[in-house]
């Protein structure tokens, strides 16, 4: 079985440049932040120990989505599916038995007519009640409780009547017999489709479209389980990291247009602010002067607009004008 787990990473030029600023841009006195591009990273990780037998790509390939990445050895899993088709299908037939020649929708005309029944016994005892009420008091003649007793009484014999009629249908079995079968058989259908589930995802799949980041093991490999088998960027632009200082936090909002420059691109790009910390942190500890290390910032991040943007590699130093 596979987990999908989404992280970010950020690269080692990072280090250089998550210093933030308050300056201006060009000498326009507009506000900048510093940062660099990012891109997530989804990490698929087997959740079952079994050898790799095939790694279907390599670092660097372009995928599709429900594209196959890598296979691991299905052979233990196969048998466990066969296991439990064995389980399911022997509670399958111990039902059948139960119910023997009885089909299902005369067994269930039989559970309704042991209902009805019931419930006209419940009906009518209190009339009988009051019956013999009635008759205490003088109000009503004995034929009037005759009636009334007659009436329970048949239905006394209606409900034993539809009991036997049902014993009779599933020819020996007890109700609760029957129902323990049934929930025996709901069991097994369960547990026979986790087998399948597991057995289907020791072929691991792209989720989304993107390129393969790395392949941290080999065939005949045997990952523990929660190792990361295969890493994979998502394709689309990718996003400026870049830390707020406390001046500029009141207009850095979701939702809010910046304009984007990349280090060593000519052009500027869109952007549009995807969102931006709660909470305050001190500059990272390898800021460059003691005097940004004790600035209060806020993480936020930016997703780049524009076809343009589509192939831009990671861990480019931006700055990012409001």
């Amino acid at each position: 079985m596979l987990k999908v787990g989404r992280t970010m990473q950020l690269s080692r030029i990072t280090i250089g440049f998550i210093v933030v600023i308050f300056a201006s841009c060009g000498g326009s006195g507009e506000p900048v932040a510093v940062g660099t591009l990012e891109r997530d990273r989804i990490e698929l990780r087997t959740e079952q120990f079994e050898p790799i037998l095939e790694l279907a790509v390599q670092e660097g390939d372009v995928v599709e989505t429900g594209e196959v990445l890598v296979r691991l050895d299905e052979r233990r899993a196969t048998a466990r599916v066969a296991s439990s088709q064995a389980a399911r299908d022997l509670a399958v037939a111990r039902l059948a038995e139960l119910v023997r020649w009885s089909r299902p929708e005369e067994l269930a005309e039989g559970r309704a007519r042991l209902e009805e029944a019931r419930s006209r016994l419940i009906e009518i005892k209190p009339g009988l009640e009051r019956a013999r009420a009635l008759v205490a008091e003088g109000v009503e003649t004995l034929q009037t409780l005759d009636i009334a007793e007659a009436a329970h009484a048949g239905a006394i014999a209606n409900q034993d009547a539809a009991a036997a009629a049902l014993e009779l249908l599933l020819n020996g079995a007890t109700v609760e017999e029957l129902d323990q079968a049934e929930a025996e058989v709901a069991r097994a259908e369960s547990e026979l489709e986790v087998t399948r589930i597991q057995l289907e995802r020791l072929v691991v799949r792209a989720p989304r479209g993107g390129r393969i980041d790395a392949l941290p093991f080999k065939v005949g490999d045997e990952p523990p389980v929660g190792s990361t088998v295969v890493v994979l960027l998502p394709g689309g632009a990718p996003f400026a990291r870049i830390y707020v200082p406390s001046e500029l936090r009141p207009i850095v909002k979701a939702g809010v247009s910046v304009r984007i420059s990349v280090e060593g691109i000519a052009e500027n790009f869109e952007g549009v602010v995807r969102c931006v910390s709660s909470e305050a942190a001190f500059t990272p500890y390898f800021a460059l002067t003691e005097r940004d290390r004790g600035r209060l910032v806020y993480l936020a991040e930016i997703d780049l607009v524009g076809d343009a943007a589509q192939d831009l590699p990671t861990g480019l130093p931006v700055e990012v004008v409001f």
